[in-house]
């Protein structure tokens, strides 16, 4: 199933992406501890250990059959074959294969001329040829060219949970050829994916994406390292703590989330801020250098379903919930009631016009497409402000939607 897709800008992505150390034995050992392998939620229960159980007593008794009807066979062959059994035990000593290897005197089975020769170099050796050339095209197969389209798609497979990062390119023949450039696995199911360029790492810019997922906590990875294991950081969550008796207790992180994150929106103007909506009904805006949170806003009844940034007028927020409500708030005044549009269904997503200031749409759980200007907003609550149109776009829900940035419009 996949449930988010994220673009990543051209170039934006390292050209030679870097493969990740393995942990050492003392970072393994930290991880255990913590808990941060570990699954989050026990999948298990009573019944299905019953039934395990029983299973296993069953594949046990079919085992011990088998073993006693082999053995019965065993027995009735020895009775009936003893003349082939013999006749085999003379053929073998015929061939003599005790002395197999032993070497006979003035026999020689390999040469002794150029073949043995060893090579001062790998270049001059004929057989490695071959073996350059796929490790060239191997090299080559890992490289992300600046026109190549990056895009990050984020499923789940067998209760495991992936980001695959895909690469579209095109050849000058015209040809174009799809394909995933590596994968990561993640600790929970995915929900929303956010990509974003913020320098965690020192420079000038990074290639990050943040997942927001089943669990209270966002994590960030670094698209540019392959085979990591671990995000570069996490943004709240729970942490795992033993008590007296030796249970462990779940205990959240200072500012975070305590349900799952439904929605995630990166600011590009300020790029180390982070808007996410959750399942507990809050909106909280995130500061991804300092790893924590600054701005925690509770303005809806029902769970947060998208966040989205104003691209004109980037400190305005939008956040669409379940309790059928659009609401913009200022972050730099987030005491503030803000500016709220009643809609006919759960909000599935959030979108800014981005050749206007003033124009979203809001994408519904019955289908249809509503669009608003926000300059015809009123302050009172009690007032409803209609949409500028409305399309009746499917016959179910209409989980996204996305406007094109070179067409007007569009």
């Amino acid at each position: 199933m996949i449930s988010a897709i994220a673009w990543v800008p051209k170039g934006a992505s390292r050209p030679e992406p870097e493969v990740a150390e393995l942990p050492s034995k003392d970072e393994i050992e930290e991880m255990i501890k913590s808990g941060s392998l570990d699954r989050s939620e026990d999948n298990g229960s009573e019944d299905e250990d019953e039934d395990m159980d029983a299973e296993a007593e069953k594949q046990t008794g079919e085992v011990a059959q088998a073993l006693a009807v082999a053995d019965a066979l065993g027995k009735t062959s020895n009775k009936k074959s003893g003349t082939q059994l013999d006749d085999l035990t003379d053929g073998l000593k015929e061939l003599d294969m005790e002395h197999y290897d032993d070497e006979d005197d003035g026999i020689h089975l390999f040469s002794k001329g150029l073949g043995d020769l060893y090579y001062p170099s790998n270049d001059m050796d004929p057989y490695l040829k071959d073996g350059d050339d796929d490790d060239s095209e191997e090299i080559e197969d890992m490289m992300i060219r600046p026109m190549d389209a990056v895009i990050v798609c984020a499923h789940n497979e067998d209760d495991v949970g992936h980001l695959e990062v895909w690469i579209y390119e095109d050849s000058d023949k015209g040809d174009s050829n799809m394909y995933v450039h590596h994968d990561i696995i993640i600790s929970a199911f995915p929900l929303c994916t956010a990509w974003l360029d913020c320098p965690l790492k020192g420079g000038e810019k990074g290639n990050f994406v943040a997942v927001g997922s089943m669990e209270p906590s966002i994590e960030i990875w670094d698209l540019d390292i392959i085979d990591e294991i671990q995000p570069c950081s996490v943004l709240g969550g729970a942490v795992e703590k033993k008590t007296k008796k030796g249970k462990k207790k779940s205990k959240y992180k200072e500012g975070s989330h305590t349900g799952a994150v439904l929605g995630l929106a990166w600011n590009k103007e300020y790029r180390n801020i982070l808007a996410s909506a959750s399942a507990d009904k809050q909106v909280k805006i995130w500061d991804v250098a300092a790893g924590k949170c600054n701005i925690t806003m509770e303005h809806h009844e029902g769970k947060v379903q998208a966040v989205a940034w104003n691209h004109h007028v980037p400190q305005v927020l939008l956040s669409g919930s379940f309790d059928r409500s659009v609401v913009m708030k200022d972050g730099r005044v987030p005491s503030h009631s803000g500016f709220k549009w009643t809609v006919t269904a759960e909000v599935e997503c959030l979108a800014w016009d981005p050749h206007t200031d003033y124009s979203f749409v809001v994408s519904l759980e019955d289908g249809t497409v509503q669009g608003y200007d926000i300059r015809a907003a009123k302050s009172d609550p009690s007032s409803e402000s209609k949409p500028s149109f409305t399309l009746h776009a499917h016959d179910k829900a209409a989980c996204t939607l996305s406007y094109n940035p070179a067409a007007p419009n569009v």
